[in-house]
């Protein structure tokens, strides 16, 4: 003899088998949160990944996962990972050697080998991440980087690097193979890998600090330029190398795929005095990067200026250096701000990173998101972690869509759901699957709705069928309607069509 409930689960089942349709009218379920939400992982004197040189590849793969599961659990959406830290590589390459920071000897594969870029990659997407891989443009030799092996371009090209007075070596940017150089490693990278996109920080003409407070000795290469009839000044003629250089390498990211990002972190401030309350460190002068140029060319898909002060911090408030790159945002691309995670885990410093994050959501509303540096403060501190999850990180996010790129919606998925014990299974496919980055699934309870992001390859959710003890058939099932959308991968996402579910009454 069945059970009574059983009796009212199966009455339930054949309304729905009856009632299910397809209902052309939209009834707008809230969209998901748009917001870019990115840890920065670094591999350089292995400050984050992996914890030590010469872990075996099982010790590097639980290390990855483990930032990964973490960045999943805290809602983030995307991890900005250091792969080429001093012109070596944490990736299979043919134009530069295995890096000493993953193996502990340069031009050294892992053993047992694999692929580390190919593996953060595939781990990244199966939990509903982005993975932009961060390079370091020039430099060519860090202090903590161990020997140089007879591929570092060190020993290898030695015409195309100086060395600082603290030990390390960095690429001379003026000279045209050095961009070639450099510009070739990203092609590589973009070319074979199926990354998100590809991430330069603040490192461009090294901080003076690394030079002893003496100029950049490229005094081979001015000459040159003078004795070739050049008329700029010397720090016009920085500049203009590496401008030249952001061009090129934003052009030849999209030759190959438009659909991969190209970002810059560079330093927040982009000169003194602008705006009038800022004080602080001089790039354009000292870095020779006129970063505000290439955000007012749109040679950036996202932008996020290191702004690692704190909001009340009078000459280099957050807010209002924020405010001031906004301004010079003509070209509406994303801007994303760099902040400091790694304050500490107190409630004082907890309640400036979620303040932060409130700041920019209220003064970029088209465009949300922030990167973090660096995912160690995460890791170490359980008061931020809580309070994010808690707060403005609480529910998953979208990447913003970048128009500029691609304004193309995909098609909508095909969509049919089926009774599963107690539950309904809401399947979907799509025809054109490798064009699908995420699926978002909305399911609506009584007349509230809500939503699922899933992953590249979920294809199915199991949505609960409520039972109450009453004995009223209309309250037995909860579920009135969903809907499922994709999402590509420059963020833009398909029509919604509700599905509505027979109520039995």
């Amino acid at each position: 003899m069945f059970k009574k409930s059983t009796l009212l689960v199966s009455f339930v089942l054949l309304c729905f088998q009856l009632c299910l349709a397809q209902n052309d009218v939209k009834n707008n379920p809230p969209k998901p949160m748009r917001e870019f939400r990115a840890a920065w992982i670094a591999t350089v004197a292995n400050i984050n990944w992996p914890s030590k040189p010469g872990l075996s590849t099982a010790e590097q793969q639980q290390e990855a996962i483990a930032l990964l599961d973490l960045l999943k659990k805290l809602n983030f959406n995307a991890a900005i990972l250091q792969i080429r830290p001093q012109a070596d590589a944490l990736y299979k390459s043919d134009l530069e050697p295995w890096s000493y920071f993953l193996t502990g000897e340069q031009g050294k594969a892992p053993e047992p080998y694999y692929d580390p870029l190919q593996f953060w990659v595939e781990a990244a997407h199966d939990r509903g991440l982005e993975l932009h891989v961060w390079l370091n443009p020039y430099r060519a030799h860090h202090t903590s980087g161990g020997e140089e092996s007879a591929t570092s371009i060190v020993k290898s090209r030695p015409e195309l690097v100086v060395k600082l007075k603290d030990g390390q070596y960095w690429m001379d940017p003026s000279k045209k193979e050095v961009q070639d150089h450099s510009a070739a490693v990203v092609r590589d990278i973009v070319k074979r890998y199926d990354i998100d996109g590809v991430h330069f920080d603040d490192y461009f003409y090294p901080y003076d600090s690394y030079n002893g407070g003496a100029d950049f000795p490229d005094d081979q290469s001015w000459t040159a330029y003078q004795q070739g009839g050049g008329k700029l000044s010397r720090g016009d003629w920085r500049r203009e190398s590496v401008n030249t250089f952001i061009e090129r390498i934003y052009k030849e990211i999209k030759a190959e795929k438009k659909y991969v990002k190209f970002g810059i972190s560079p330093f927040g401030i982009w000169r003194p005095g602008y705006p009038e309350s800022i004080e602080g460190y001089d790039q354009y002068d000292k870095l020779y990067a006129d970063a505000k140029l290439w955000l007012n060319k749109g040679w950036i898909d996202y932008f996020s200026p290191q702004l690692y002060w704190k909001v009340n911090d009078i000459p280099h408030s957050l807010p209002v250096l924020l405010g001031w790159w906004q301004s010079e945002n003509t070209k509406g691309r994303h801007l994303w701000p760099g902040m400091n995670v790694g304050l500490g885990g107190d409630d004082k410093n907890v309640d400036e990173v979620i303040n932060q994050i409130m700041i920019t959501r209220g003064m970029l509303p088209n465009s949300k998101g922030a990167l973090h540096w660096s995912i160690a403060g995460l890791v170490k501190h359980e008061k931020l972690r809580q309070g994010l999850v808690d707060g403005p990180y609480k529910k998953e996010a979208i990447v913003p869509a970048s128009e500029w790129l691609d304004k193309k919606a995909p098609d909508m998925p095909i969509v049919t759901v089926a009774p599963k014990d107690s539950l309904w299974q809401i399947k979907w496919n799509h025809p054109e699957k490798s064009d699908v980055f995420r699926w978002i699934v909305y399911y609506k309870y009584g007349d509230k709705w809500n939503y699922r992001i899933m992953n590249r390859n979920d294809s199915s959710l199991d949505v609960l069928v409520a039972i109450s003890k009453s004995a009223n058939i209309k309250d037995k099932l909860l579920l009135t309607a969903f809907g499922v959308t994709a999402v590509d991968r420059t963020g833009n996402e398909s029509e919604f069509h509700e599905y509505l579910i027979g109520q039995g009454n």
